[in-house]
């Protein structure tokens, strides 16, 4: 994906955002130029209190004079824009793969509207092909990878697993001190029976399938950009 269609996505996703709402920033290549766009409209007085991600969003909209509060704070909010690494044609979602999933499905969840942003290569006819990025605790890793790997057997998934490595070759640590393990299934037959799979294997803490939960999304093109869902 370019980084000028990152860009386009990001600016028509603009449009569902109105001063004085309460957002959720998104964590990634993409979700980082709505920050910039939103940071413009800030320093031009538009009003808003957002909750980031992750720990570089929150910088992020910092360095920009973005109001931050945290969920803690305020219960709800009013839209989270964030990307994608695969969408179907029911809008479910595979996130993930910039290693934010729990923060970004906590603060999706907490939102009356979930916007993606991303471009129309993100567009799949079924699920998989992009690696499921599952969130574990590092207790008992062994043991919990023993698990996905049955399930991903039970699945018929037609890769590997593995544990994400981080840019200094050791484990990958998200902001919550977990590991992610990467499940290569190729095809998703079934999300939401794949989802309380997973979620019942006890050193899960999450994983990166957003079912029920994208409300609207906003995806660039060279010809420009088409809209799924909800949007404005």
């Amino acid at each position: 994906m370019s980084d000028d269609l990152k860009k386009q996505a990001a600016k028509a996703a603009m449009q569902e955002v109105r001063s004085g709402m309460r957002i959720g920033l998104g964590t990634g290549s993409t979700a980082k130029h709505f920050v910039d766009y939103l940071g413009a409209e800030v320093a031009n007085g538009f009003e808003c209190l957002c909750v980031p991600t992750s720990e570089a969003t929150a910088a992020q909209a910092r360095s920009l004079n973005i109001p931050l509060t945290t969920l803690d704070e305020i219960d709800a909010l009013d839209v989270t824009v964030d990307g994608a690494d695969e969408i179907d044609s029911n809008q479910v979602l595979i996130k993930g793969g910039g290693g934010a999933l729990l923060r970004e499905k906590i603060v999706a969840a907490a939102s009356a509207k979930m916007v993606v942003i991303a471009d129309t290569s993100k567009i799949v006819d079924q699920l998989g092909a992009f690696p499921l990025p599952i969130e574990v605790n590092k207790f008992g890793l062994g043991a919990t990878t023993n698990l996905v790997k049955k399930i991903m057997n039970d699945f018929k998934a037609q890769g590997d697993l593995v544990l994400r490595a981080g840019s200094d070759g050791q484990p990958f640590e998200t902001d919550g001190g977990h590991f992610i393990l990467d499940a290569s299934f190729g095809r998703i037959s079934d999300a939401k029976a794949l989802s309380s799979a997973l979620l019942e294997v006890p050193g899960v803490v999450q994983h990166g399938l957003f079912i029920n939960l994208c409300a609207a999304a906003y995806l660039a093109s060279p010809e420009g950009v088409v809209t799924m869902g909800e949007t404005v």
